[in-house]
């Protein structure tokens, strides 16, 4: 005999058997209600139920028995157990009902709901957000947040008119892998939020102002970084279902920017970008925009309405505008190239890669060329140094006298300067400093060592560069090298001259881990040519004008050449070593191996400009 007891005190609420039924194990025979559930005690084995001891609407105590069970009779045919894989299979294939309400909402916020929407974009030669979205995550990692969000504007449009048309109030978020097959999960994970510009021109409602405020809080807390695409119009003036006048209160902007210096924050864009979806851009540490788009603080509406003309969009902020003014960081033929480069520029932040491929080290001898006046390419140097295809340049259109760029050698990324010759001979102005400058700090909150390789006669001076506050900007350089908590190397190519020369080695020749110098290397307080005409002035004015005092000078900057060439500076400790050019990727590998990274500080940040 087996007895079914009560699990718990409950009432009585329905007998699913009679006296004399056969039950199979796991049957239900009673149903029990407490605090307003139902509980299901079922049969523990097979059995003819003999006797049921209580009357519906009867309570019972825990452990009462409830019915009592004897074997089954043998001359009582035994009924065909179900399969339990032809139940699952049947429920998947026929989904109840609740589950099927689900499915059928979710399909509305799916392009495929949308096809003219589709269309149109396809017609401006552009991607839905889904598809972007799609093409960053690892297949099969996104998980969305706030997909059955709809605009605040139920007061005016009815719920099928909202399902149908503004889809995740216009705003795509979630969680995804990128780049996971290279770092693994923990540090592949990371906030995915595209405004979508089919759903009322990708405007910032009141919704999808939640779900964003969301987001960047998780971000925040786990330390995720974040990718924006920023496309559409700003500020939506149409949601009435919320008691709002200005709607000036909401928290995105400053959670977004609360995550500077946090974590990678990573702006996209193709075609518009006005307005508050423009503001939360220029918060990015990054910027990567498609060659058709436009970017500003006020759309054509705004601009008009502040009696400032009338202006297509086109006319305002488009990407080569943009680009030449150091807005956009990396710009990009489409948003195919865009998600590319986003991906490339997180896997920086990422770690480490296992593979890679070297380029030829004996190429660097050649990079510099023999006559000393004759200017060259630094990125030569850079594409020499890096894995292949490793080099990410940014800001391109912007501050010429520096190249910044992420890079790897050996598969360990690092930050990457460059003085350049073939603008002003490589002398450091205002805006060359200030693109330096952020991007020690963008390396330094995220913590990549910084290479820095060398060749400027100094700081452009002069009436017309002061006129730009040369001094206070080229100033940043030294702030943002003093303030650095990564590893710092150096390597000077050619001219080493002066303060130019002390900023691009993090504030003076001894405060990189190392600084070594090619053969070509040559130093001085100033440049040399200047240094002999300060220098000796006498000398020259009391020489005989023309060809004496020509021969004169030759001679005395020939001098000066000799005394501050790479080996005299080793040989008096000024710097650490004189190499062979294709030595330094080697120098580099094992600076870097050795090189900790530095934890993010609570307080540091990345200057937007």
């Amino acid at each position: 005999m087996t007895d079914l007891r009560a699990p718990l005190q409950a009432q009585l609420v329905e007998w699913q058997v009679a006296p004399g039924a056969t039950v199979r194990a796991g049957q239900v025979v009673a149903i029990l209600e407490a605090m307003k559930m139902e509980h299901e005690v079922r049969a523990t084995e097979d059995g003819d139920v003999i006797e049921l001891f209580f009357e519906r609407g009867d309570i019972v105590d825990e452990g009462d028995v409830l019915a009592r069970l004897a074997p089954v009779a043998a001359h009582k045919p035994q009924a065909p157990r179900a399969d339990p894989g032809m139940e699952t299979a049947s429920a998947n294939t026929n989904p109840r009902p609740d589950l099927q309400r689900v499915i059928d909402r979710h399909a509305l916020t799916l392009d495929a709901a949308r096809p003219q929407a589709v269309q149109r974009r396809r017609e401006r030669g552009q991607r839905t957000a889904r598809e972007n979205v799609a093409d960053l995550c690892d297949a099969g990692s996104f998980d969305e947040y706030g997909a059955l969000a709809v605009a605040a504007q139920r007061s005016r449009r009815s719920e099928d008119d909202l399902m149908r048309n503004t889809p995740a109030d216009g705003m795509v978020t979630g969680v995804g892998n990128i780049n996971g097959a290279l770092f693994g999960p923990e540090k592949s994970r990371a906030v995915v939020m595209a405004y979508d510009a089919t759903v009322l021109a990708g405007t910032q409602g009141m919704r999808n102002h939640q779900k964003t405020d969301r987001m960047l809080g998780l971000a925040l807390k786990n330390r995720w970084p974040v990718v924006l695409f920023a496309e559409g119009g700003g500020g939506r003036p149409g949601d009435t279902d919320m008691p709002v006048v200005a709607g000036l209160h909401v928290g995105t902007f400053a959670g977004y920017a609360r995550l500077n210096g946090q974590v990678p924050v990573v702006g996209i864009v193709s075609g518009r970008c006005f307005a508050g979806n423009a503001a939360l851009l220029g918060c990015s540490d990054v910027i990567i925009a498609t060659e058709d788009s436009n970017i500003g603080m006020g759309g054509p509406a705004m601009v008009e309405g502040g009696g400032l003309g009338s202006f297509a969009p086109e006319a305002i902020g488009p990407a080569r505008v943009q680009h030449g003014n150091g807005v956009i960081d990396v710009l990009v033929a489409d948003e195919a190239a865009a998600v590319a480069a986003a991906r490339q520029y997180l896997s920086y932040f990422q770690g480490p890669v296992k593979h890679f491929t070297a380029p030829d080290p004996l190429l660097l001898r050649d990079v510099v060329p023999e006559n000393r006046l004759r200017a060259y390419d630094t990125r030569a140097a850079m594409s020499g140094l890096a894995d292949t295809g490793s080099l990410l340049e940014l800001r391109t259109g912007f501050g010429a006298g520096i190249h910044t760029a992420l890079a790897r050698i050996e598969g360990r990324p690092f930050g990457l300067l460059a003085n350049n010759p073939l603008h002003l001979g490589g002398a450091i102005d205002a805006d060359a400093a200030d693109k330096a400058a952020r991007f020690m700090q963008l390396c330094n909150a995220h913590g990549l060592p910084l290479v820095s390789l060398v060749d400027t006669p100094g700081f452009m001076v002069g009436p017309d560069i002061e006129a730009r506050a040369q001094v206070r900007h080229v100033s940043r350089m030294f702030v943002a090298a003093a303030h650095l908590r990564v590893p710092y190397f150096s390597v000077v190519l050619r001219k080493g001259y002066g303060l130019g020369a002390m900023a691009m080695t993090a504030g003076g020749f001894h405060e990189p881990d190392f600084i070594a110098a090619w053969p070509t290397g040559e130093f001085g307080a100033m440049g040399l040519e200047g240094a002999v005409k300060l220098g000796y002035r006498k000398e020259l004015e009391a020489a005989a004008p023309g060809e004496g005092r020509d021969r004169l000078y030759e001679q005395l900057v020939a001098r000066q050449y000799d005394n501050g060439q790479a080996l005299n500076m080793a040989a008096t400790l000024e710097i650490d070593a004189v190499i062979d050019p294709a030595h330094t990727r080697a120098w580099l590998a094992r600076g870097l191996a050795a090189a900790r990274r530095a934890p993010g500080a609570p307080g540091a940040s990345v200057d937007t400009w």
